[in-house]
């Protein structure tokens, strides 16, 4: 899968970054100052770096938590997200990343104990208020699992801290076995991502099928870890209100509903210039034709269709969980 890794010389000697090598024996290594010189370089091609990434192992120094943008939340004030590595194992045609970065290779930030003692400190700070914690930002959070053991790592360090701080990993991976052979946290939350059928099929290229995810869900659910559903980013199409109700028919009746922590919804929406990015990339596609316009800097849906596609999807969602349980997705 990985054919060739490039290796901060800072990290060379690091654990994690030896166990990784392990695991790619025949791996192209190239040793490099810092990661920014294979990642950041202009004219590079995302689009074709994207059908075989190479992965750069890397520190990340400063930076390593941020605050969440108002309005993502699943019922904490205090949010915060973290990224271990940069780009996603899969090829979503709606994904910010693609126009984020230059490079489609992936960066792993292998100093994982330095993201954990910021986590530390900001719970320190906060005594008993209610403080949650989103990966999978800039990835997605199982996907690279067996190579990276970010979950193994970041669960363990998880069950030393107080139920107030919540780990949440969002994914749309079936690389669920770390999750499967160990007790669940009562402060960590499973949060899969979903769109119907048609869109997966169209979109989310290498990522497992709607019903692959769901299988994946329902492991981790029988195991006992508090599940999440995520449906975001919903994508508009001419029979967008059948789709969704397939779906959501399709998930809630697979899923326990006791061990439901949150769902949430979020509309389509990208930074102008990410738009203007993704478009060149891929200029044939459909989805960047769709009735959109400019706001304030951000393009989206028109704003009556996103209404009303808000507006359907609530009202169909909740036929199936209370409204407690439900956080539309605002920033």
């Amino acid at each position: 899968m990985i054919d060739t890794i490039y290796i901060e010389e800072a990290v060379f000697e690091h654990p994690r970054t030896k166990s990784i090598l392990d695991r790619f024996p025949k791996a192209r290594q190239i040793k490099c100052e810092r990661y920014g010189e294979v990642f950041n370089p202009k004219a590079q091609n995302f689009r074709l770096q994207k059908q075989n990434p190479s992965l750069i192992l890397a520190e990340k120094f400063h930076g390593h938590l941020q605050e969440a943008p108002l309005g993502y939340s699943i019922g904490a004030k205090k949010n915060y997200y973290f990224s271990h590595m940069l780009n996603c194992l899969y090829d979503c045609r709606y994904c910010f990343l693609q126009g984020m970065y230059r490079s489609a290779h992936y960066v792993l930030f292998v100093n994982f104990e330095d993201f954990q003692q910021e986590i530390r400190q900001i719970v320190a700070k906060k005594n008993d208020e209610e403080i949650h914690f989103f990966s999978g930002y800039d990835c997605d959070s199982l996907a690279l699992e067996p190579a990276t053991g970010f979950a193994d790592s970041f669960l363990d360090f998880f069950a030393t801290l107080p139920d107030n701080a919540l780990l949440e990993l969002r994914t749309k991976s079936t690389q669920v076995r770390s999750l499967l052979e160990r007790d669940p946290l009562e402060n960590c939350v499973v949060a899969f991502s979903f769109t119907p059928d048609e869109t997966a099929r169209a979109l989310e290229h290498k990522a497992p099928n709607v019903q692959r995810r769901l299988d994946a869900l329902k492991k981790v659910q029988d195991k006992g870890w508090k599940i999440g559903l995520r449906f975001d980013p919903m994508i508009y199409q001419n029979d967008y209100h059948s789709q969704y109700e397939i779906l959501f028919e399709t998930v809630f009746q697979q899923i326990d509903p006791a061990l439901l922590h949150s769902v949430n919804l979020g509309v389509f929406r990208l930074p102008d210039n990410f738009f203007k990015k993704l478009r060149n990339l891929y200029p044939d596609e459909i989805l960047f034709a769709s009735p959109m316009e400019s706001t304030r800097g951000m393009m989206a849906y028109k704003q009556e269709i996103e209404d009303e596609m808000t507006q359907s999807c609530q009202e169909q969602l909740l036929r199936y969980i209370p409204r407690e349980k439900y956080f539309p997705c605002t920033y």
